[in-house]
């Protein structure tokens, strides 16, 4: 197997801590002490320095670390044809902390022509070599759908679209014309992020989502009576998340990398989500029309590795094993005792190791320093290398 496409046998999932000076100008231009153009001479500088730390380090994929970016998912949905930003009134719940009470907002249809990010992917090109791939990350079709159906967001996206299935052929469209765009100015990896198939591994978070579905149908959590319809409509909903992923999909260039990565939360070092991939592995794993998965397994909230079974001959998977919510570096041996260990479900030689999540799913970052930051990086490296030669 050729380690000259993505992903690479040492890999990043692809946010990074931002400088603190970064930080200050967005600080900055909140206040209306910068403007957008004296903010983006700021995000330039720190993504040029990100880009050649990046490449010192050794790794084959450079990102501009979402720099640009507050949130790892919402400033891509705020940058699509009739969305905007919004205020709620109450943010992600995690295990030890609420984020910004920030989403989206309807107000027309949707499409994905012309979106900003565009922008942002032909600076990062101009620092593309040979064996240097640029990659550009966005969330994932799914991930959108579960945002503008959030129940703050409901009504509005009900008015906007009272019938669903035109809702879901938007987001299709949107996202076809996005990529189709995001190819003509030359990017070849993209990397679906998509937290939608990470939460339903909690047995919680899907009895709610179950619920959710078909309200006044199943009662979450209450005994035998209602477990056929709480089945029923996991698979009611995880086969919709699966169609408007493969469907925005279709029709991709064959020679764009297509990946996804799938997480159970990633907010200053905590989690909103815990459960193996038992639960999905039948449908995500087996069916969903990309080339690579990458995949928590950093933490016991993971589970084994049993679900890997899932994942049809010929497809990657990136072992996340080691940890971007921590500054304390991971075992050698053990990390190389586990990758082994996954093999027992997908050949070696159809795996690649990284960390389990970005360091800085949001503005704010993880608990660790930028030099363990490096640290981190410079061990999976060392791993790969003693793995894979």
């Amino acid at each position: 197997m050729s380690t000259h496409f993505p992903p690479f046998r040492a890999d990043v999932v692809g946010s990074y801590l931002r400088p603190d000076y970064l930080h200050e100008a967005r600080r900055q231009f909140a206040a209306g002490q910068l403007t957008q153009l004296q903010l983006t001479e700021v995000e330039d500088k720190a993504i040029s320095e990100l880009v050649a730390r990046q490449k010192a380090a050794g790794l084959q994929v450079i990102t501009d670390g979402e720099f640009r970016r507050s949130w790892w998912h919402l400033d891509f949905m705020w940058g699509l044809n009739g969305v905007e930003k919004s205020e709620i009134e109450q943010g992600y719940l995690f295990a030890q902390v609420e984020t910004r009470p920030e989403s989206v907002r309807l107000t027309g249809k949707i499409s994905g022509e012309n979106h900003p990010f565009l922008e942002h992917f032909k600076f990062l090109l101009q620092f593309a070599e040979e064996g240097i791939v640029p990659r550009l990350t966005v969330p994932a079709p799914a991930q959108f759908l579960k945002e503008l159906q959030r129940p703050c967001n409901l009504e509005q996206t009900q008015a906007i679209y009272p019938d669903e299935a035109e809702l879901l052929n938007d987001i299709v469209l949107a996202y076809q014309t996005f990529i189709q765009e995001l190819y003509a100015v030359g990017c070849r990896n993209l990397q679906i992020d998509d937290c939608t198939w990470g939460m339903l591994t909690d047995p919680k978070i899907a009895a709610a989502a179950a619920e959710a579905a078909t309200p006044g149908e199943v009662s979450c959590g209450c005994g035998d009576s209602h477990d056929f319809d709480h089945v029923q409509s996991i698979a009611s909903l995880t086969e919709k998340l699966l169609q408007v992923n493969n469907r925005a999909l279709e029709n991709a260039p064959v020679d764009l990398v297509l990946t996804t990565h799938v997480c159970r939360g990633n907010y200053r070092s905590t989690w909103a989500a815990s459960g193996g991939y038992a639960p999905i592995a039948d449908v995500l794993f087996a069916r969903e029309n990309v080339s690579a998965f990458y995949l928590e397994f950093d933490t016991d909230r993971s589970g084994d590795f049993s679900p890997l079974a899932k994942v049809p001959q010929g497809k990657q998977v990136v072992l996340g094993l080691v940890s971007s919510k921590t500054g304390k570096l991971e075992n050698t041996a053990e990390v190389i005792a586990r990758i082994h260990e996954a093999a027992q479900y997908v050949p070696l030689e159809n795996l690649c190791l990284s960390t389990q999540c970005g360091f800085a799913s949001t503005e704010e970052g993880n608990e660790l320093t930028d030099e363990q930051q490096w640290q981190k990086i410079a061990f999976v490296r060392e791993v790969a290398q003693q793995v894979w030669g």
